[in-house]
Parts: structure tokens; C-alpha cells; sequence
């Protein structure tokens, strides 16, 4: 269990979940359903608004949900990341060790990056993030003697937050290439995707196996609303592709082949970590031996699972379920 089959690259954060409506968001300012990167001062101002409510909070971060949720359907899996010397921090750690993460996470003097998730009644979740220490790892924080022993590299686009984080990744994608290590992209937000599009375009051509994404970061990487002619374009510069198209289900496009995969009629309570989960299914299904179109199967299942609850995490005991199930 010390040599992973999947290496993870991500942002680990304490998610702090809000249940509110619409106009709280109208009232703060805030663009509904997507990422915010913010300060410590606006973190306030937003805890101030809701100071009469009382949050959870669950480790969280979109490489570590989904990274947490591999390891728990039985496949060596390691998420690093910079987190502060906190009592978030140690959070962090235990929360790993409780889903069999491997550990690697590197710890830092500051704080512990933290996301304040506001969920409306629609289940639409509004991230407001604060990186903290995240925004400090770098190419040294890469550990080559793990990497090289994975089969796969997996990261998100909020990884190009910062210079130093960017520099990590690149760092560890041309490392993979000359070991024969599959990688893995998620796009991660309309957000990110509107400030790196040339150059996610550029790696996804260049440097990527299988990428996720969904309907609105494609019709922002490739100027159309018709997924069909986005998820098209897509297949043409990458092998393997997930795509992620909300109540219409979702596409899987596999050696430029596209195959339509429909949702089943649920009722969703809170979207956090449907992207997440989708690429927790895809990516242990690949492992196991599945193929793509089957491992979008997967994916799609626990994406709609996670929806029908509160929060970006399944629970040890509903994961393990959901794997016996599964696989």
C-alpha cells in the first residue's frame, strides 16, 4: 500500500458548508455555481453575513475528494498538497488516514487553505475559496520516488492558481511522460478555464491521456454551446474523455468515438463534489481494468449518489458499500 497506482497533485482544503437561497448570494455579491478565489478579509465578510448559521466542515479540495474516495473503492492512492501546521491541518492528515490515502502531504508554516460552500435550495453549490498554504507547494514538494511507481498522475486545473503550484505540475507531467505514466486532467471550473485556455488547450494536445470536463468549460474551450460539436473537437486532440453534461448525463469519448451515457431520474440535494465523484468512478474503473465507456458508467453512478446528499464526501461505511456494489 506504500507505492500508489494513482499520484495526486491537489489543493487539500477544509470545506465549510452553508445552506442559504439566492438572495444571500444577490445580497454578498457573489456569481452563483462557480469558484471564487478570495482573501481572508472577504472569508469574514462572508462569515459575518451568516454568522446566525451554524456550518459543517469536512476535510475537502477537488483532487483529495476524489483521491479519498479512490483509496476507499481499493486503489493505492496518494494526494499531496501543502497544508499548514494547524488543527486543520491534522484534520487533514486524520481524514487521510481514515479513507487508506497514502500519506504525502507536506506541511507548512501558515494556514490551512479552507472553502466556504454556499449550497442553495436548487443544490447548486458557490465556492469561496481561500488557499492559504496550498498556494505554496512547488517542484520540490514532488516526490519522483512515489511518482515514478504510479501507473497514473492526476491534477486540476485550480492547480494553475499560483506560479509555484504551475511550475509542480509541469514539473510532474514532463517526469511522467519519460516514465510511461498515464495522465489525468481535470478542467476544473468555467473560472480557470477562462483564464488558461490557450494553455489548457495547449497541454490537453500535447501532454494529456484522459481528460474530465463538463459542458460549460467546453463550450468555453472550444467557442460553442453545442456539446455535441465541443465533445467532438475534444476527442480529436485526446484519447480518453469524460464529459460531464449535468441532467442529460454525460459523453464518453474514447479514440474519437462518442457514446452518450444517460442519468437516472433522482432528486438532487447538493451538487458539491458530483465532478469529483464522477472522476473517482472513471478513474477506479480504468484501474480495475474496465473500459472507458464502462468506467463512464461508473463514474456517472457516483456522481449521482453523491448529489442525493449533503456535502463533496461519501462516508467510509457508504463508500465501501458502494464498492461491493460496484466492483
Amino acid at each position: 500500500m506504500n507505492e500508489p497506482i494513482i499520484y495526486a497533485i491537489g489543493n487539500p482544503l477544509i470545506d465549510i458548508i452553508i445552506n442559504a437561497e439566492d438572495q444571500d448570494l444577490d445580497n454578498l455579491g457573489i456569481d452563483k455555481g462557480v469558484m471564487h478565489l478570495v482573501d481572508e478579509k472577504r472569508q469574514k465578510e462572508i462569515f459575518l453575513y451568516f454568522n446566525q448559521l451554524k456550518p459543517v466542515y469536512h476535510p475537502g479540495g477537488s483532487a483529495p475528494n476524489t483521491l479519498l474516495a479512490c483509496s476507499a473503492l481499493g486503489i493505492p492512492s496518494l494526494i499531496t498538497g501543502k497544508i499548514g501546521n494547524d488543527n486543520f491541518g491534522d484534520i487533514y492528515i486524520k481524514q487521510s488516514q481514515k479513507f487508506g490515502v497514502i500519506p504525502a502531504l507536506v506541511q507548512g508554516q501558515g494556514p490551512t487553505g479552507s472553502s466556504i460552500i454556499i449550497v442553495t435550495p436548487d443544490g447548486e453549490r458557490t465556492m469561496n475559496t481561500h488557499l492559504g498554504m496550498c498556494r505554496n507547494f512547488s517542484k520540490n514538494d514532488v516526490d519522483l520516488e512515489k511518482l515514478v511507481k504510479s501507473k497514473f498522475l492526476y491534477f486540476t486545473g485550480y492547480m494553475w492558481d499560483t506560479e509555484s503550484q504551475k511550475t509542480a505540475i509541469k514539473t510532474a507531467i514532463n517526469f511522467s511522460k519519460l516514465n510511461d505514466i498515464k495522465i489525468i486532467f481535470d478542467v476544473a471550473d468555467p473560472f480557470v478555464v477562462k483564464r488558461n485556455k490557450e494553455e489548457f488547450l495547449e497541454i490537453i494536445k500535447n501532454d494529456i491521456d484522459i481528460v474530465f470536463a463538463n459542458r460549460s468549460e467546453l463550450a468555453i474551450l472550444f467557442d460553442t454551446e453545442d456539446y455535441n460539436i465541443s465533445a467532438s473537437k475534444l476527442g480529436k486532440i485526446v484519447k480518453i474523455a469524460g464529459i460531464k453534461l449535468g441532467k442529460k448525463g454525460s459523453i464518453v469519448t474514447y479514440n474519437d468515438n462518442q457514446t452518450l451515457l444517460p442519468p437516472r431520474p433522482i432528486i438532487a440535494k447538493d451538487s458539491t463534489g458530483a465532478g469529483d465523484m464522477y472522476a473517482a468512478g472513471f478513474i477506479t474503473s480504468l484501474c480495475k481494468g474496465m473500459n472507458p465507456v464502462e468506467a463512464g458508467k461508473i463514474g456517472g453512478y457516483l456522481a449521482e449518489e453523491i448529489i442525493k446528499e449533503a456535502g463533496a464526501q461519501f462516508n467510509i461505511n457508504k463508500i465501501k458499500e458502494l464498492s461491493l456494489t460496484l466492483f
